[in-house]
């Protein structure tokens, strides 16, 4: 019964001191190179028949191809176009050159080392079996010749001098590749070496190295450029890349082949056409001619079915949202990156962009913050194309106690 009498009075008492409440605002819509691990090494069975099958499709028509795993990316808008098991463990081969060559682009970007720098080849370099730069024990070499013999040639001795130029060691190097990979949300890779000679307890997954590529893509474009090249010279030694593709389709331009006889024969392929870029992760299939035919469908797939469109800027305030017991009452929301969507080829007239906003969010908050979701729907299927988490695009700090004693009584009334 005092209940009863007590919340409409303090209904009154709070009305009288100003804010009522505020309603989200809605957004508008908006020669054949020897092969690079020749020998065959007893490696841990990460690909388990026992686990269920993953297969993504995210429209029909999904080229039928053998392969042990593969994922089709589309770069922009981070969606996932196509795969198969994409999140299973395999033995990686040379694409683990990948994350070699990204902590090498790190410390060149520091200024830890330069191109320049003159690098000696240990004896533990000079002896790397498999694919090599050829380059001569005790000699010192530029360290950009030997990055280049890395990721054009994919020269384990050239990835072995410039892991140990850079860490010390190939062990301290590899500390952080496990490290990176971590930080970059690899959640199921594991290094070993810095080569992806054959070894237990080394392997990754497509889905991880798609994470990885488009890192290598997004935050090093100039040194990606070395992906695109077709070959290299050394020691009067020219060698080709094995990435067919740079050669029957001039729109790839990277990324790195892998091969051992447990691993199968791989390949990451990133190809750009008008705004559209892609990626393919293959692993797994029975030839180099495979891995080149299955990342090739997998593309023209990809380009035939797709397009991608940017939806909002950086930074663009798609709804104010409601903040209890904080300086402000409302705080912007929006997204803190470009966002783009993936649909099918002619529907962008069919998007619309809507909002979903979490009630009774109590200050503190810190920009970034998660408020709510982004949701952009076909309206013609309607069907959900696209969720992603709407930001904080700002901070705000707790208020003082009256402004908290007011809130308290204004959220038991609030819808």
């Amino acid at each position: 019964m005092f209940i009863r009498i007590l919340k409409p009075l303090l209904l009154v008492l709070v009305l009288s001191c100003g804010y009522a409440g505020a309603e989200e605002k809605q957004a508008a819509t908006p020669a054949q190179p020897a092969e690079e691990f020749p020998t065959q090494v007893e490696t841990a069975p990460y690909n388990d028949p026992s686990l269920p099958t993953e297969v993504i499709a995210l429209a029909p028509g999904v080229p039928e191809v053998e392969a042990r795993s593969y994922l089709l990316l589309d770069f922009q808008s981070g969606e996932e176009l196509a795969g198969l098991n994409a999140g299973m463990k395999v033995e990686p081969a040379s694409i683990t050159k990948l994350m070699t060559a990204y902590i090498i682009f790190q410390d060149l970007g520091k200024g830890k080392v330069k191109l320049e720098d003159e690098v000696l080849i240990s004896d533990r370099a000079w002896k790397m079996e498999g694919s090599r730069m050829f380059a001569e024990l005790g000699k010192k070499v530029e360290f950009g010749k030997l990055l280049k013999g890395m990721i054009i040639q994919s020269g384990n001795d050239a990835a072995v001098a410039l892991a140990e130029h850079v860490a010390g060691s190939e062990e301290e190097f590899v500390r952080r590749m496990n490290q990176t990979a971590t930080e970059l949300g690899m959640a199921n890779s594991r290094f070993v070496n810095v080569t992806g000679w054959p070894a237990k307890d080394h392997y990754t997954t497509a889905r991880d190295i798609v994470k990885l590529a488009n890192a290598l893509i997004n935050e090093f474009p100039e040194h990606y450029k070395l992906y695109g090249e077709k070959e290299f010279s050394y020691n009067n030694i020219r060698q080709q890349n094995r990435n067919r593709l740079l050669w029957l389709d001039p729109t790839v331009d990277g990324m790195k082949t892998g091969h051992t006889e447990s691993a199968g024969y791989c390949l990451v392929a990133s190809a750009k056409r008008d705004n559209m870029r892609l990626i393919s992760v293959v692993l797994g299939t029975k030839s180099e001619t495979a891995r080149a035919e299955v990342s090739q469908k997998l593309l023209e797939y990809g380009f035939r079915t797709f397009e991608t469109h940017k939806l909002y800027d950086t930074g663009a305030v798609l709804a104010k949202v409601r903040v209890w017991k904080g300086e402000e009452t409302e705080v912007p929301a929006g997204i803190t990156h470009d966002l783009f969507v993936s649909i099918g080829k002619g529907r962008y007239d069919q998007l619309k962009g809507g909002m979903q906003v979490d009630k009774g969010i109590d200050a503190p908050i810190k920009r970034g913050d998660v408020l709510g979701k982004i949701i952009i729907t076909d309206s013609e299927l309607g069907k959900v194309v696209k969720e992603t988490p709407l930001l904080a695009l700002e901070d705000v700090g707790e208020g003082g106690w009256w402004r908290g004693m007011i809130d308290s009584v204004q959220k038991l009334f609030a819808d």
